[in-house]
This record gives structure tokens, C-alpha cells and sequence, in this order.
């Protein structure tokens, strides 16, 4: 079951009565983006969906998926279709999952407890930052049955970033996802434009309040030097980073968790990661939000399947809208695919349940489409199932 949407108006019991103007119809993830660009402050929606410089990989990350096509198949048996997958021992009731990203907080009260609640009644993983507005320990109590990944940045502060890491392995989460792709964040002009330096109150980092969890180097995430605030947060960051480090963190801190390492948008960033002992690797270009004018994920997702070479699952998020997307990403390689905007839009929508009927509208989507490809189940969903769009290639 991919949940309801009974909160929404979805369609009338009499195909004769117009539907009613008042309540808002939400069809599909990016309806979520166009209510919540409507109920937000602006400085705040600015925020969670803008990109960094020209904005140009934040659109290349939807538009490339339209430069791939499915391939459907007919005449194959698909009564009983099943969109479940598993991941590192996790159940998923369909091959999406949360992508951990910060400060929840500030469009529901509830922030990332209301994300990992939704995640568990879908039957998903919830990716849980580093940067969230509940602690570590919170959301592992307020969720018990969600599945939890921690997200990890390698502060200057190595002794507080294996506290963190550690913290999260206590707490019972599953799996430890280390963000790779930013020891700098991409400067994104709209959070100058607004003012958006600094985390607003009564909002905090709340997992640096806890007794060596915090950099110990005095330096804070809201210092308000800088005229954007990741700009300001990135100071606490480590820069002079190796893959030994990646080395050094699985063996100090992760137990016998997975380790996965989110940013990899290069074959031989694949291959050094899985040298370095990964057991997963991620396509991802943060939504836009580093370095501007570099691949789609999906379109990045080929080169790091072949070179990983099945050794390692590989995921991928950026730009995952519809159904269809999820089962052009699996034809091509991945495992799973994580979702980063539309939760905050579903959130700010309708809190917990926003979470849920989001999720349950795009396990329902993947379902259709991969009954329409002929797929009765996720491991069907092979690279014979996609093809380049003939114009793309003819340019290429």
C-alpha cells in the first residue's frame, strides 16, 4: 500500500459536478512545489529551491531526464506487480527513499521527526543530516520503526565528527551517509539577495549542542560574516580531505554499518570510493546547490554504474519527479533513488502527512510505469528498458 491522499482533492465522486476552487488539487510532486511556493515566506522558499550560481545544474537535473526515453514491453504477464527492493538489509515497499538534508524545522514544526515517521509508515529509509533541527536521538525515539541513515560532514573537528557518527550508531540507525561533495558550498545568489545569512530563531544545528558534538575551533555556523549562510556554515568544514579519510571514518566511527558516500558524479570517484572500502555510492550533485555547470545526476548515473561494475550498490538523487524517472534511474544502474525538494514542499504542505501522500503518489506512479514497461518486479528493470533520445545522441 503506497497510503492515500484522502486530505486532497483528487477528483469528485460525480464526474458531472465541477470540483471545488477552494481546495487545491494535488496531482503530483510538483504540485507540491507550486502550493508551498504559495504558503512560504519567500526568503524561505527561496531558499530550499534555489541553486547555485546560473542555476543551470538545478534545471539540468529535471531537464536530463527528459533526454532519456523508456522502452516499453508488451504482451508480459503483469497482474501482480511488486515495487518492493531491498537495500542494506532495509526493506523498501518501493526503490525511492529520503535524501538527508537540513533543517526540516523550518517549514513544519516537526521537522525531521515528521519526515521519519511518514518514511516508516510508507516503509522507506529516511536519510537524517547532519544540519537537522531535532536531534539524532529525537528522531530515532520519535520514529522507532523508520529505518534511519545519518549524514555525516568531516568537520576540522575530527574528535566532534566521530562523536556525531558515533551518536548514530547508539541511536540504532542503519546506515551512515557521508557527503563528500562539500568541503565548500556553491553560493547561491537568492540568500544574498534575501538577507539569508544565518539560521533564523528559535531554529538551531540542534546535534552541536550536545557536549563534544560542537567544533571545538569557536566557529559557528551562524557567524553572519558572510552574506549567505552556507557560506557562513562551510567554515567548520575540514577542506584538505582524502579518501583515507573515508578509510579513517568506516574504521573509527561506523561499526558494522554501511558506509555510503554521496557526491560521486565521476567513474573515477566511483572507483576511489570503492577502493576506499565503501559499501555504497550515491550520484549526486547536492540539487544544484555546489558547483554549478557540471551533469545532471541522471545523466552522470551511466559512467559510475559501469565502473563501479556491480561491487557496490549505487544510488542517485536530483531531480526524481515522477514515477517514470525512478524507472528510467533503475534501468540505467541504480539501486534506489532519494528525494530531496519535494519533501520539504510536501511537508510545508501538510506536515507528516504531506510526507506520506507524497510518497504514496510516487510508489504508485513507479507501479504504473512499470506495469506499462512490462515489469512485474524491480530487479525486471533492466538497461534494455531505456534509450538515449535520438536527438542526443545525434549530437554527441
Amino acid at each position: 500500500s503506497f497510503g492515500t491522499v484522502d486530505h486532497l482533492l483528487v477528483a469528485t465522486s460525480d464526474p458531472t459536478t465541477a470540483p471545488s476552487t477552494s481546495t487545491p488539487v494535488i496531482c503530483n510532486l510538483d504540485d507540491y512545489q507550486r502550493r508551498a511556493r504559495k504558503i512560504l515566506p519567500a526568503p524561505l522558499y527561496e531558499y530550499l529551491a534555489s541553486g547555485t550560481d546560473d542555476e543551470r545544474t538545478l534545471h539540468c537535473n529535471r531537464r536530463a531526464f527528459l533526454d532519456w526515453f523508456l522502452r516499453p514491453r508488451v504482451m508480459r504477464p503483469v497482474q501482480n506487480i511488486s515495487t518492493r527492493t531491498a537495500l542494506f538489509g532495509c526493506n523498501l515497499a518501493a526503490p525511492v527513499f529520503v535524501s538527508p538534508a537540513g533543517v526540516h524545522g523550518l517549514v513544519d514544526p516537526a521537522g525531521e521527526r515528521a519526515t521519519a515517521r511518514a518514511c516508516g509508515l510508507f516503509g522507506t529509509i529516511c536519510g537524517v543530516s547532519q544540519h537537522s533541527t531535532a536531534s539524532i536521538e529525537e528522531v530515532a525515539e520519535t520514529a522507532p520503526e523508520t529505518d534511519l541513515w545519518y549524514q555525516s560532514y568531516i568537520l576540522v573537528d575530527r574528535d566532534a565528527t566521530l562523536n556525531l557518527v558515533k551518536r548514530a550508531v547508539d541511536a540504532g540507525y542503519k546506515g551512515i551517509v557521508l557527503t563528500a561533495d562539500s568541503v565548500r558550498f556553491g553560493r547561491r545568489e537568492a540568500d544574498v539577495r534575501n538577507g539569508w545569512n544565518a539560521l533564523p530563531p528559535p531554529h538551531r544545528l540542534v546535534n552541536y549542542d550536545t557536549p563534544g558534538s560542537a567544533p571545538s575551533q569557536g566557529v559557528t555556523y551562524n557567524a553572519q560574516e558572510d552574506a549567505a549562510w552556507d557560506q557562513n556554515s562551510e567554515k567548520m568544514f575540514e577542506q584538505n580531505l582524502s579518501w583515507d579519510d573515508v578509510t579513517w571514518l568506516k574504521r573509527e566511527a561506523c561499526g558494522n554499518l554501511p558506509l555510503i558516500v554521496k557526491g560521486i558524479m565521476t567513474a573515477e570517484d566511483a572507483l576511489c570510493a570503492v577502493n576506499a572500502g565503501v559499501d555504497g555510492v550515491m550520484v549526486s550533485n547536492h540539487g544544484g546547490r555546489a558547483l554549478d555547470g557540471c551533469l545532471g545526476a541522471i545523466d552522470a548515473l551511466p559512467e559510475v554504474v559501469t565502473a563501479v561494475g556491480g561491487r557496490v550498490p549505487v544510488l542517485m538523487d536530483g531531480g526524481v519527479r515522477r514515477g517514470s524517472d525512478v524507472v528510467k534511474a533503475l534501468a540505467l544502474g541504480a539501486t534506489a533513488v532519494g528525494l530531496g525538494r519535494p519533501v520539504f514542499f510536501a511537508l510545508a504542505c501538510n506536515g507528516e502527512q504531506g510526507v506520506g501522500d507524497m510518497l504514496g503518489m510516487l510508489g504508485r506512479e513507479v507501479e504504473a510505469a512499470m506495469a506499462i514497461c512490462g515489469c512485474a518486479t524491480v530487479k525486471e528493470v533492466g538497461r534494455d528498458f531505456v534509450t538515449r533520445s535520438p536527438v542526443v545522441r545525434s549530437r554527441l
